[in-house]
């Protein structure tokens, strides 16, 4: 492999903290070096008990998690994680099926990259989501609609009096909706748009739907609030009639 050279775009993501979790050792060395080059620290485990542990006393910006791990597996991982904490997760996968991607997403994870892949593109999008979760930083006023109050500078959601646990993408995937009530958005405008892909994998707009259906709707099975058009795509229902918000 080429040697990596310093990347000239490192400024724009800070000193962010990356939690990376690879148990093979020359793939957990080479995205290592990657990352550290990009301007991130790295932590890093090997299995995934030595992953939940540094996951709770770092609390990392983001983790990259394998799929395939001694010890506990990375969909255990993932799952235990997001029962406590929201940082977005990027999941490894050598495990190339439909299902077993979307196992990890419905765990939790954020996305996912198949191995073998890209050190320089698993940066690349690593920066992608860090990016949006800064942006959701920057000052905005809050978002009420619906008996949702969203706060993009906390990024906390109260949805009529309970604050919801959401994921990060779960977060911008609702704040996107909210902002666009009562219009109907297919898979492949909301990837672009919440994930900043210009391609991708669009059962994970699906299951991001799904899960986000189980936190803010009364019967997930028959949702009154976010909504599928058949065909079409997801539209998020305030009550009004289409059309009456600017």
């Amino acid at each position: 492999m080429n040697t990596v050279q310093p990347d000239a775009d490192a400024a724009d993501v800070g000193n962010r903290r990356i939690l990376l979790v690879e148990d093979e050792a020359t793939i957990a060395q080479v995205v290592h070096d990657y990352l550290v080059l990009a301007g991130f620290q790295v932590d890093m485990a090997g299995d995934g008990f030595s992953a939940l542990h540094l996951a709770r006393t770092h609390n990392p910006d983001l983790i990259i998690l394998d799929r395939m791990l001694p010890g506990l597996d990375g969909v255990e991982v993932c799952r235990r994680i997001r029962l406590t904490q929201s940082m977005p997760i990027i999941m490894l996968t050598a495990l190339g099926t439909e299902d077993d991607r979307i196992l990890g997403l419905e765990m939790g994870a954020d996305d996912y990259v198949t191995k073998p892949f890209s050190p320089r593109e698993l940066v690349l999008r690593v920066k992608s989501v860090l990016r949006r979760s800064i942006k959701e930083f920057t000052p905005e006023p809050p978002v009420e609609l619906a008996g949702f109050v969203l706060n993009p500078a906390s990024r906390i959601v109260r949805y009529r009096t309970e604050n919801l646990t959401l994921t990060a993408r779960e977060f911008d995937l609702l704040a996107f909706f909210l902002r666009r009530p009562n219009q109907v958005f297919s898979r492949d405008v909301l990837i672009k748009a919440v994930w900043g892909w210009d391609f991708g994998d669009l059962s994970t707009v699906t299951v991001h739907v799904r899960r986000l259906r189980e936190k803010i709707e009364a019967n997930p099975t028959t949702p009154v609030l976010l909504k599928t058009v058949w065909g079409v795509g997801y539209r998020f229902d305030d009550g009004t009639e289409p059309g009456s918000h600017d």
